[in-house]
């Protein structure tokens, strides 16, 4: 649909584009998850300090969340907040790792090319860089989906990052950013290492395969 083709390869932007267009459609599948993660983590919360279990376990909470608040303001509470992690977020997880290992493509080669070592360093950069491109959506969004009072809120998503805004500033809506980027640079840059030997490994079974290998660079020229 890009016009990709082994003369035409994909710019890096239309790379990027479409990490984006694929986080906007996995954040439908992602959010009811995240509902239900978030509450049960709120209901052992309070458990903890001596307060009523809520839900009798994950079951329990999916069916009582669509009972008492519907599939649309239930599950799908804070989706908004969702797409505007997933899509950012994507679109710099691509980007950023097609971006390393382009720089690193030697003289005359492909991405094929490159070692093990490029594929980590761009995959840790990348998963930072998915957290980092609008984190304050991660953390608005925990709140509305872990409080059911923002079911049939329009405004939920304003309300909740203003009054974080004021009344914790800037470091209130990128708290926990430290740590969840120090989790995603390990993590991802395995993603995107075991991803890259694999196809490796494809390619010695049936040297026929074929795939994007990313602009050759000839003279310096891509």
């Amino acid at each position: 649909m890009l016009g990709e083709t082994k003369e035409n390869e994909l710019s890096l932007l239309q790379l990027s584009l479409a990490g984006a267009a694929a986080g906007g459609i996995a954040s439908f599948v992602l959010n009811p998850f995240e509902v239900i993660k978030c509450q049960m983590q709120v209901m052992n919360s309070d458990a903890n300090a001596g307060g009523r279990r809520k839900y009798n376990g994950i079951v329990d909470c999916v069916i009582q969340t669509v009972k008492n608040e519907g599939i649309v303001n239930g599950l799908y509470r804070g989706q908004a907040s969702m797409l505007m992690r997933e899509i950012p977020g994507n679109f710099c997880w691509y980007g950023v790792y097609e971006s390393v290992c382009y720089t690193q493509i030697p003289e005359g080669g492909t991405k094929r090319d490159l070692g093990p070592s490029t594929h980590m360093i761009g995959g840790a950069a990348a998963g930072v860089a998915y957290w980092t491109a609008f984190y304050p959506a991660d953390t608005v969004g925990s709140r509305l989906r872990a409080n059911p009072a923002y079911a049939s809120a329009s405004n939920g998503f304003k309300e909740i990052f203003l009054d974080i805004y004021r009344t914790e500033g800037v470091a209130g809506l990128y708290r926990g950013w430290g740590i969840t980027a120090m989790r995603a640079a390990p993590a991802h840059a395995l993603i995107f290492a075991m991803y890259e030997q694999t196809l490796a490994l494809f390619r010695t079974w049936d040297p026929k395969v074929e795939d994007g290998d990313g602009p050759r660079i000839v003279d310096g020229v891509a």
